[in-house]
């Protein structure tokens, strides 16, 4: 018969104190333990859940109304989700109807916060109102000035280029479902980008990941996008020349 360990006996058991990533799980003889092999499949749904998922806009944007702030519900090119999928070209860009609403909004805004589903709508359902709380009081407090909330269906973290460039945005934040893993399928992250335009690559911008309450928390996440949005401005950039220094010693 083969050796089992149990996982209670599992020298690497301490480290699960800090990563709900698989360790420490155990074994029986050259596999896993039964448990843990339903677990990994178990994980692996959700995930694949988590992409499929689709984000209510309607719900989403009664929610959005505590903020006081004009709400676009608005969609990319890609009409569904295989084509969202397949076709990363169709989600960074706006579909007709969408384009023309975001034309008939004042422009000369500081700042254009826009809300996409990407890999994870759920993500977006379960955090986004969360991490608003916290920032959107900050943002407003140094006098900014906010433009309309977009909140975006089938797009991924590119699409707020095109938004921010037609809203004369200053500077976009784009909160977005990330792509799930196998240990959190609710993952959010936030991509902040100075003088957005269509074109930019991803090293224009900087991200804050894995905003969620068994990741970083809300707060710890609204200070440090407030942190790099002050920093941004100061600067006039984002993205790779723009350091996160935040709380490191100085001499």
């Amino acid at each position: 018969m083969d050796k089992i360990t149990a996982p209670d006996n599992e020298p690497l058991n301490f480290l699960k104190e800090f990563t709900k990533a698989r360790i420490a799980i155990g074994s029986t003889g050259t596999s896993i333990p039964t448990k843990q092999w339903l677990a990994f499949k178990m994980a692996h749904a959700h995930a694949r859940d988590a992409v499929y998922s689709a984000m209510n806009s309607d719900v989403m944007a009664v929610q959005l109304a505590e903020f006081k702030l004009p709400v676009l519900q608005l969609h990319s090119r890609a009409d569904s989700r295989p084509q969202y999928l397949q076709r990363p070209d169709m989600r960074r860009l706006l579909d007709g109807y969408s384009a023309n609403r975001l034309a008939d909004q004042v422009t000369g805004n500081d700042v254009a916060i826009v809300i996409a589903d990407g890999l994870s709508a759920m993500a977006i359902h379960e955090n986004v109102l969360a991490l608003l709380r916290l920032l959107i009081p900050k943002l407003i407090a140094t006098g900014l000035k906010m433009a309309p909330v977009s909140l975006v269906q089938q797009g991924r973290v590119a699409i707020a280029d095109p938004i921010g460039d037609t809203l004369c945005a200053r500077l976009s934040i784009i909160l977005i479902g990330e792509r799930p893993g196998l240990s959190a399928a609710d993952s959010m992250g936030a991509y902040i980008t100075y003088n957005p335009k269509p074109g930019l690559k991803d090293n224009a911008r900087n991200c804050v990941s894995n905003i969620r309450p068994g990741g970083l928390p809300y707060k710890v996440a609204a200070d440090k996008i407030f942190y790099l949005v002050q920093e941004a401005f100061k600067r006039r950039l984002t993205g790779v020349e723009l350091k996160d220094n935040e709380g490191l010693l100085t001499q």
